[in-house]
């Protein structure tokens, strides 16, 4: 449904109007709301922003016509505004189109004119909206998604690539932040949000700075995924420093009763990565799955608070470029046999 702004001083227009599209009306395809001056505009226009043109008479008392259109284009250009006027002559024309209005209409009204302007200037007015809405979701996508990956969905290579998955070798990494979800159920949502985010921040540097990927993000805890040489030891060399920095984070928004500390779950092996999720919905999620990932969040899940979990075969990699320290064998969910594992301390 359109919403439309009539502008005038004189009463009668707005009974005239809803007269003539009394049936559109009924039919809730348009909306008409009635200022009586500028000021008065600009005031319906606060209480409701979703109006989409402005009818306006030149005019009028407290603040006439003209001078609303450069308000209008101060405050809300996106609303488009046509002048409605007894004063025709060019030089009122050419002010108003100066001042941004979209057409001009003289009195009086001829009504089926008026209703030629109004569809044509709604249309345009929903055209510069959508595209806005088009660079903001442009610019919040560029937020998640690498340059490159943007300029190849715009490729014809695309289609036929995004469903295309490989067998891959490499590192997975899960990192919970312990003890969150408590906070979660008792500070305001936006001071969660904005902790949230400063912990999530500090783990993303790290695994960056070793060369990994930031898979998903899980609720309070990371996914991360790191392939090519060593991709076993820069994990881990990735988590031990995001236990130490969370461990001395002071993120200035935290609770002195809330020390953040993190459960670390780390496996290396083969997986498959590709684009896993619903064709239907277009929602596809580019990641790694397999036996491997599902290892390592196991081992997340049974680290306690500060440790860094890998399995013994990990070790066995490892173990001359990192302390660490057996646990033993743990059972794990869906696993006939107990896994032997290590917490790495330095």
């Amino acid at each position: 449904m359109a919403k439309i702004l009539v502008v005038d001083d004189e009463t009668d227009l707005e009974i005239l109007i809803k007269q003539k599209f009394r049936k559109e009306i009924r039919k809730k395809e348009y909306e008409f709301l009635f200022a009586v001056n500028g000021l008065d505009a600009l005031e319906k226009i606060l209480q409701d922003p979703e109006v989409d043109i402005v009818l306006s008479d030149i005019n009028m008392p407290e603040m006439d016509g003209l001078t609303l259109l450069t308000k209008l284009n101060e405050k809300s250009p996106l609303i488009q505004a046509v002048i409605v006027s007894a004063y025709g002559d060019m030089e009122n024309i050419r002010t108003a189109m100066n001042r941004g209005a979209f057409d001009f209409i003289t009195k009086p009204i001829n009504f089926k004119d008026l209703t030629l302007t109004m569809e044509k200037t709604l249309k345009h007015a929903r055209q510069l909206r959508e595209t806005l809405k088009a660079v903001k979701e442009n610019n919040i996508l560029k937020m998640y998604v690498d340059q490159n990956v943007l300029n190849f969905m715009g490729s014809r290579e695309y289609e036929s690539a995004i469903m295309v998955n490989e067998s891959v070798e490499g590192t997975v990494v899960f990192i919970d932040i312990c003890g969150f979800t408590r906070i979660s159920e008792k500070e305001p949502a936006d001071k969660v949000v904005k902790m949230l985010n400063a912990y999530f921040d500090i783990m993303v540097k790290e695994i960056i700075k070793q060369d990994g990927n930031v898979d998903k993000f899980l609720g309070d805890a990371v996914m991360a995924f790191f392939s090519g040489d060593f991709h076993l030891d820069r994990a881990i060399e990735a988590c031990v420093d995001i236990r130490t920095a969370i461990e001395n984070a002071d993120i200035g928004i935290g609770i002195e009763s809330f020390k953040p500390e993190v459960s670390i779950g780390i496996n290396s092996g083969d997986m498959v990565w590709g684009n896993i999720g619903s064709s239907t919905l277009k929602r596809l999620d580019h990641t790694v799955i397999g036996d491997a990932v599902n290892l390592a969040a196991r081992l997340q899940s049974a680290a306690q608070n500060g440790q860094i979990l890998i399995t013994e075969e990990s070790y066995e990699k490892v173990k001359e470029s990192f302390k660490c320290e057996k646990i033993g064998p743990i059972q794990m969910k869906n696993r006939s046999e107990p896994v032997i594992v290590y917490q790495v301390i330095s």
